[in-house]
């Protein structure tokens, strides 16, 4: 392992980012600094123990861990974390019926995928020629359609349209917003998916977990409001409360997220080409609920414990099955317009309103003892719930996200090529970033 002995680095974001590039550059014997402008560490990560009945906690932000994240899972295991499986029972789908009532589709849960991915075949097939670069043609020619007008060019049914309609709880857009780039590169993807996990505890363990050792090197509550890099010197204007201050290093990791990184100024400027990939990056809106109730009524044989759905509620999912208790709780994630109908709904009738468009899965009868809502567009140190890429992004601007400029390296999901989006993508960036400071200085 390359040595960073007397070399300073200050860590910008305490999420998992921030802290996985901490814990690396730690083992390599730089000296580290590591500010956050929120009074806790996690970021996205947010696991919910408070308001919560027999002591059972629920995620409110990042959740599931994949068998294919590598990063995530060796890291945890390092610290000595322990993984629950979750969710055997796999995903199902929920949609209106004729009706207008929502219901499960059960015998032909599957076929909206498989629809939606042959009809993306004519795509996939180009888009692996290039090898998915994105600063190829194919790709600029597949990126500047939305969704929405790829299925008005198939002539899509309501089937098909439902299908692409419920990403919108994966990818937090609406097929107007979203680019068909995000769908062609998903279902292109070569990774087998397998089993899904939770950290034993809550997944803010893990965050946890890698600040402990920083002790007085982390400091909470603290914003960076400018930095300044020249020769072999980064100076960082920080604020903490009222009081402000400048620390100097020798490299600084941004371990933010695109729509708090580009409101610092930062000096000399980012080159044009990465100004513009922060600059115009959006990020999805995204409401997460969690209804605890008094009994586990989704419970049943053969059923799955976690549905997609194209309606105002988004995805639902069993929040904490790996607990122990009578009472139970839901996680609802509702992206893109789903958010905004989701909030609306709330507002007007409250957590029961929502509790009460869960007739489907068995709500009725039973009672609503906790809940807890994080709208994350208005999480002013986030401002969506993560990145996703709009018909008018350049995806050959995407690899500026992640690429180095002088003394500043840059961390977060949205660096992530193949987990964007996902907790392992954040830890992986945080790593890639410690190890381009180690290869860096040693040039």
């Amino acid at each position: 392992m390359p040595h960073l002995s007397g070399v300073s680095v200050l860590v910008s974001g305490a999420g998992l980012a921030g802290l996985a590039a901490a814990h690396d550059l730690t083992a390599m014997g730089a000296d580290v600094i590591v500010v956050d402008a929120r009074d806790r560490v996690g970021g996205r990560v947010w696991t919910i123990r408070d308001g919560f009945a027999q002591n059972q906690h629920a995620e409110g932000g990042g959740d599931m861990i994949d068998d294919a994240q590598h990063e995530i899972r060796a890291l945890a295991a390092e610290l000595g974390l322990t993984l629950t499986r979750i969710l055997r029972g796999g995903f199902g789908y929920v949609r209106q019926d004729d009706a207008g009532r929502p219901r499960m589709v059960r015998r032909r849960a599957l076929r909206g995928w498989t629809r939606l991915a042959g009809a993306l075949d004519e795509f996939i097939h180009p888009y692996r020629l290039a090898e998915q670069r994105w600063d190829s043609p194919i790709v600029a020619a597949i990126a500047k359609r939305s969704v929405a007008s790829w299925l008005d060019e198939v002539r899509a049914d309501p089937e098909l349209r439902a299908t692409a309609t419920g990403l919108r709880g994966f990818f937090l857009a609406d097929p107007d917003e979203l680019s068909l780039l995000a769908l062609v590169d998903q279902f292109a993807a070569t990774d087998a998916w397998g089993s899904l996990r939770r950290i034993e505890g809550g997944n803010d363990r893990l965050a946890t977990a890698l600040a402990a050792p920083l002790g007085s090197r982390l400091h909470l509550n603290t914003d960076v409001v400018a930095l300044t890099h020249r020769g072999r010197t980064v100076r960082v204007t920080v604020k903490n409360a009222r009081a402000q201050s400048q620390i100097t290093c020798d490299y600084v990791v941004l371990a933010l997220p695109a729509t708090t990184l580009r409101r610092i100024p930062i000096a000399p400027s980012l080159p044009s080409p990465q100004h513009d990939a922060i600059a115009r990056l959006k990020y999805g809106r995204a409401t997460r609920t969690l209804l605890q109730f008094s009994r586990r009524f989704w419970r049943a044989p053969r059923r799955p414990g976690a549905f997609g759905s194209p309606l105002f509620f988004g995805a639902v999912w069993d929040g904490n099955e790996e607990q122990r208790g009578r009472a139970g709780i839901l996680s609802l994630l509702a992206g893109g317009g789903a958010s905004d109908a989701t909030q609306s709904l709330v507002a007007k009738e409250g957590p029961r309103g929502l509790a009460q468009s869960l007739e489907w899965l068995g709500a009725r009868g039973a009672d609503l003892v906790g809940s807890k809502q994080i709208v994350w567009e208005q999480d002013p140190h986030a401002r969506g719930g993560y990145a996703y890429f709009d018909p008018a992004y350049d995806p050959a601007l995407r690899a500026w996200l992640a690429r180095p400029f002088g003394r500043l390296f840059f961390a977060g999901e949205h660096t992530s090529i193949r987990w964007q989006g996902y907790m392992n993508g954040a830890v992986e960036s945080g790593r890639r970033a410690a190890a381009e400071i180690a290869a860096a200085h040693h040039l």
